[in-house]
Protein backbone atom coordinates (compact mmCIF):
# COMPACT_ATOMS: atom_id res chain seq x y z
CA UNK A 1 0.00 0.00 0.00
CA UNK A 2 1.18 3.51 -0.69
CA UNK A 3 0.67 6.75 1.17
CA UNK A 4 0.51 8.92 -1.98
CA UNK A 5 -2.85 10.61 -2.48
CA UNK A 6 -3.47 12.15 -5.91
CA UNK A 7 -5.06 15.59 -6.12
CA UNK A 8 -7.72 16.92 -8.47
CA UNK A 9 -8.44 14.76 -11.52
CA UNK A 10 -5.33 12.62 -11.11
CA UNK A 11 -5.00 8.91 -10.45
CA UNK A 12 -2.16 6.80 -9.04
CA UNK A 13 -1.45 3.73 -11.17
CA UNK A 14 0.77 0.73 -10.49
CA UNK A 15 2.27 -0.32 -13.82
CA UNK A 16 1.88 -3.97 -14.87
CA UNK A 17 5.01 -6.13 -14.85
CA UNK A 18 7.15 -6.14 -18.02
CA UNK A 19 7.51 -9.37 -19.97
CA UNK A 20 10.67 -11.30 -19.09
CA UNK A 21 10.87 -13.20 -22.38
CA UNK A 22 10.10 -12.42 -25.96
CA UNK A 23 9.71 -15.75 -27.72
CA UNK A 24 12.69 -17.81 -26.56
CA UNK A 25 14.95 -14.79 -25.92
CA UNK A 26 15.49 -13.57 -22.37
CA UNK A 27 15.46 -9.75 -22.33
CA UNK A 28 17.67 -7.66 -20.04
CA UNK A 29 15.99 -4.88 -18.02
CA UNK A 30 17.30 -2.16 -20.33
CA UNK A 31 15.69 -3.76 -23.40
CA UNK A 32 12.26 -4.34 -21.87
CA UNK A 33 9.48 -2.13 -23.13
CA UNK A 34 7.54 -0.68 -20.23
CA UNK A 35 3.93 -1.88 -20.23
CA UNK A 36 1.29 0.70 -21.06
CA UNK A 37 -1.27 -0.71 -18.69
CA UNK A 38 -1.69 -0.96 -14.97
CA UNK A 39 -4.13 -0.92 -12.09
CA UNK A 40 -5.52 2.13 -10.31
CA UNK A 41 -4.27 2.33 -6.71
CA UNK A 42 -5.71 5.70 -5.65
CA UNK A 43 -8.03 8.33 -7.14
CA UNK A 44 -8.20 12.08 -6.56
CA UNK A 45 -11.49 13.73 -5.57
CA UNK A 46 -12.10 15.44 -8.93
CA UNK A 47 -12.33 19.08 -9.97
CA UNK A 48 -14.84 21.86 -9.43
CA UNK A 49 -16.59 23.38 -12.43
CA UNK A 50 -17.39 27.09 -12.89
CA UNK A 51 -20.58 26.76 -10.83
CA UNK A 52 -18.68 25.26 -7.87
CA UNK A 53 -20.00 21.72 -8.38
CA UNK A 54 -17.53 18.87 -7.81
CA UNK A 55 -17.12 16.62 -10.86
CA UNK A 56 -15.66 13.34 -9.56
CA UNK A 57 -13.14 11.17 -11.40
CA UNK A 58 -14.84 8.37 -13.38
CA UNK A 59 -12.23 5.75 -12.43
CA UNK A 60 -12.17 3.72 -9.24
CA UNK A 61 -9.52 1.82 -7.30
CA UNK A 62 -8.88 -1.57 -8.88
CA UNK A 63 -9.68 -0.56 -12.48
CA UNK A 64 -7.21 -1.92 -15.05
CA UNK A 65 -6.35 0.93 -17.41
CA UNK A 66 -4.38 1.66 -20.59
CA UNK A 67 -2.32 4.82 -21.03
CA UNK A 68 0.14 6.33 -23.52
CA UNK A 69 3.85 5.49 -23.59
CA UNK A 70 5.03 8.83 -22.24
CA UNK A 71 2.01 9.74 -20.13
CA UNK A 72 2.21 10.66 -16.48
CA UNK A 73 4.97 11.16 -13.94
CA UNK A 74 6.86 8.22 -12.44
CA UNK A 75 7.14 8.25 -8.65
CA UNK A 76 8.90 5.88 -6.28
CA UNK A 77 8.73 5.89 -2.52
CA UNK A 78 11.98 5.41 -0.64
CA UNK A 79 10.34 3.05 1.83
CA UNK A 80 9.00 0.77 -0.92
CA UNK A 81 10.43 -0.88 -4.01
CA UNK A 82 7.27 -0.27 -6.06
CA UNK A 83 7.14 2.31 -8.84
CA UNK A 84 3.92 4.19 -9.58
CA UNK A 85 2.64 6.64 -12.16
CA UNK A 86 0.59 9.73 -11.43
CA UNK A 87 -1.66 10.31 -14.43
CA UNK A 88 -4.26 12.91 -15.24
CA UNK A 89 -7.66 11.37 -15.93
CA UNK A 90 -7.33 12.64 -19.52
CA UNK A 91 -4.07 10.64 -19.96
CA UNK A 92 -5.98 7.38 -19.52
CA UNK A 93 -6.98 5.92 -22.87
CA UNK A 94 -9.40 3.30 -21.63
CA UNK A 95 -10.43 0.79 -18.98
CA UNK A 96 -9.76 -2.90 -19.63
CA UNK A 97 -12.82 -5.06 -19.01
CA UNK A 98 -12.64 -8.83 -18.71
Amino acid sequence: MTNIKPLGKRVLVKRAKAAEKKGSILLPDSAKEKPREGSVVAVGPGEYNDQGKLIPVELKVGDRVMFGSYAGTEVKQESQEEEYLILSESDILGVLVS
